[in-house]
């Protein structure tokens, strides 16, 4: 086995973890004195699951199966006070979820305590708050309601892009700019050359790390790169990863197909994408983060 790496951590959004559109609606339709007492009446009832809860679950089952102190942890940030914020440790307790930590900042962004903390991932509801910790240098997405599935088996499977998430979007630029063939010249004039590093790419180390600790055969986490990238463009992306010393368990090539029916069939826990329009076809499928950041966002 491999030297134990330091504690794989995500942040979570209440609203990501748990179903809340009810108490969110009260919030934005009749202002925060209406949904804290719309909380406090209803603290004792427990929260339907939310698009992140099966991500959440299963990673927290990764501590079950190694020795010694806990590898991962969750922490939950919330813009609720932590006077409302009971009925979400309640329903914490009813699904028998260990997380302990957590930060209720009424009404505030929570996304200044993702630092201290020492979060690898934030996933949120909120677009403003993942954008404040992209700045901040971490690994961060805005999940999109609607794919989320219960999966069969305890295999936790991660599915990234490439471009702009795992990778830098210099050559995104490219084809935004130039086009597909000006964007295909370039990746295989640069096939020998490094991309650089994008959000995620600090992520998908850490959990390498993670996935080093297991055998081969015994590991409960997979991970897929999900990409609209064709030959001759997959060699760039091959001898990337080789260079950074990543792994990727499995890597599809789509030329352009839509992603969702692959992302099924890998049984993506969760997807993760700088594209909106592929992010909202991939939702229908699996659950999915937007990543905003690169070439594709910036007039989002």
């Amino acid at each position: 086995m491999a030297q134990r790496a330091e504690k794989l951590v995500i942040a979570i959004s209440s609203r990501a973890l748990f179903n809340l559109r009810d108490s969110h609606r009260v919030f934005e339709e009749q202002g925060l004195d209406a949904f804290s007492a719309y909380q406090i009446e209803r603290e004792n009832d427990v929260l339907e699951k939310g698009d992140a809860f099966p991500l959440v679950e299963k990673f927290l089952q990764i501590n079950d199966r190694l020795e010694g102190e806990p590898r991962v942890e969750v922490i939950l940030l919330s813009r609720n006070s932590a006077d409302t914020g009971l009925r979400v440790f309640n329903s914490i307790e009813h699904y028998g979820l260990t997380i302990t930590r957590a930060a209720f900042c009424n009404g505030e962004s929570p996304y200044r305590y993702i630092a201290p903390f020492g979060c690898h991932l934030f996933l949120s509801t909120d677009g403003r708050d993942v954008r404040h910790a992209l700045e901040q240098g971490v690994a961060a997405a805005t999940l999109i309601a609607g794919g989320a599935r219960q999966r069969r088996d305890d295999t936790l499977r991660f599915a990234f892009d490439g471009d702009a998430v795992l990778f830098s979007d210099e050559a995104e630029q490219i084809f935004k700019r130039d086009g597909l063939a000006a964007f295909t010249a370039a990746e295989r004039a640069s096939a020998q050359q490094p991309l650089g590093g994008g959000p995620f790419k600090g992520f998908l180390e850490a959990l390498q790390q993670l996935q080093a600790e297991f055998g081969a055969d015994d590991c409960p986490i997979r991970t897929a790169l999900v990409t609209a990238r064709s030959a001759p463009a997959h060699e760039r992306v091959i001898r990337t990863l080789r260079a950074w010393n990543i792994r990727i368990d499995e890597s599809v090539f789509l030329g352009g197909l839509p992603k969702g029916e692959f992302l099924r069939a890998f049984g993506a826990d969760v997807f993760f994408d700088d594209q909106p329009a592929h992010c909202a076809s991939a939702a229908e499928h699996v659950a999915t983060g937007h990543v905003p950041h690169g070439i594709a966002n910036q007039d989002a």
